[in-house]
């Protein structure tokens, strides 16, 4: 029995949607990787259930919900469809980070979020080929030139997820002429925007996280929404949540197909089914250890995010939850496998693939050498 973290009577009237829509999502979960497409479809019906507006904020027509239910409805997706949550799941974070932080000028916010209540969807393109995560603090190549009428962007990103569907591209580039580095909005249809369908991985195979190329780009002065520089602290990220969240939903469905095959599988060498073999119990009882831990960890950082006034001091503790959740859940799916052996590794069978998409995560940011090295900087620094 799964331990739930929903709540109130309206968590549980989302989540049932949601739920639906997780589940009829995973009926082409093996198509969407084999054929590596993007899942055009289930991005729509989300759009269609409103959904993508509901980390925005009521003022605004949305739902305004909280970072720990984004996480509960997050990996209740991924549980069902992996690529459709990580792709959705950047839209309502950013949406929300954004809100949270106010960093943008108030017009360029204020126009951004009226476009996502008519449906918009965004996602950033900060990743390039020489400077790797902009976690690790490369300062972008992609550069911006300041001409009369606004900007002209020119540079190339990578792992631009969502890249088939999004309407808006919030590209970091560096102002020339200056030491700043500025978040531009980047409409899809102007001119010089191209995506070049590179996505070619073998996890996470439907995220469409193409490279994103600037050819001289024309831009209004309007588009430039804030100015930052690379000696700016970095202000602590809990929507980036998402990230385990959606790691977690692939454990949650291969801990969940291990105990389905181990309740059925009786081979004639005994009597009854495997799940009452020893070693069987034993793995299926660390799965259920490890994935306690780890969701404790994950919502109780998310509920502290949400009624914290003061959150500077909460990047060691999301760090730590992507850490601990991403690495549990590539070790339940390991044990998952190890349950259901060889059968494990039919290309007809899901545990194939949430063995692929779930290593992903080790790759997304925060990545784990710097989370130990930062927690052990906290620690020196607090003694």
């Amino acid at each position: 029995m799964t331990i739930s973290f929903v709540r109130t009577k309206e968590q549980q009237e989302r989540y049932k949607m949601i739920a639906e829509l997780a589940d009829e999502f995973a009926k082409h979960g093996q198509e969407i990787d084999e054929k590596g497409i993007f899942p055009h479809e289930n991005i729509g019906k989300l759009k269609r259930s409103g959904y993508t507006k509901w980390t925005l904020q009521k003022s605004f027509g949305g739902e305004s919900i909280s970072l720990y239910e984004m996480l509960l409805y997050q990996e209740r997706l991924a549980k069902g469809d992996a690529s459709t949550a990580l792709s959705i799941g950047w839209h309502l974070g950013i949406v929300m980070d954004l809100w949270e932080k106010q960093n943008w000028n108030e017009s360029a916010l204020d126009w951004m979020m009226n476009e996502v209540a008519g449906g918009a969807l965004l996602n950033s393109a900060a990743t390039e080929p020489q400077t790797g995560s902009p976690t690790r603090g490369g300062k972008p190549q992609t550069t911006a030139q300041k001409t009369e009428a606004g900007w002209l962007l020119n540079g190339w990103k990578t792992f631009t997820t969502m890249s088939p569907a999004l309407d808006y591209f919030l590209v970091k580039a560096s102002i020339q002429g200056t030491d700043e580095v500025g978040n531009f909005i980047v409409p899809r249809n102007v001119e010089g925007v191209i995506i070049e369908e590179t996505w070619d991985m073998i996890a996470m195979r439907g995220t469409g996280s193409h490279d994103l190329l600037l050819k001289n780009v024309p831009l209004t002065k309007e588009s430039l929404a804030e100015k930052v520089t690379l000696e700016q602290k970095q202000q602590p990220n809990g929507w980036l949540l998402h990230i385990p969240a959606c790691y977690m939903g692939i454990a949650l469905a291969a801990r969940d197909y291990a105990v389905d095959f181990a309740s059925s599988y009786s081979p004639n060498s005994i009597v009854g089914t495997i799940k009452d073999l020893p070693n069987v119990q034993r793995l299926v009882g660390e799965m259920e250890l490890e994935l306690m831990n780890a969701r404790h960890f994950m919502y109780a950082v998310a509920e502290k995010w949400d009624l914290s006034e003061n959150r500077e001091g909460m990047q060691g503790e999301l760090a730590g939850v992507k850490h601990v959740v991403t690495n549990a859940a590539v070790s339940v799916v390991d044990k998952a496998m190890r349950i259901v052996g060889a059968k494990s590794l039919q290309r007809s069978n899901p545990l194939q693939r949430y063995y692929r998409d779930v290593r992903a995560g080790l790759h997304n940011p925060p990545m784990d050498d710097m989370t130990i090295m930062n927690l052990a900087k906290q620690a020196f620094r607090s003694h």
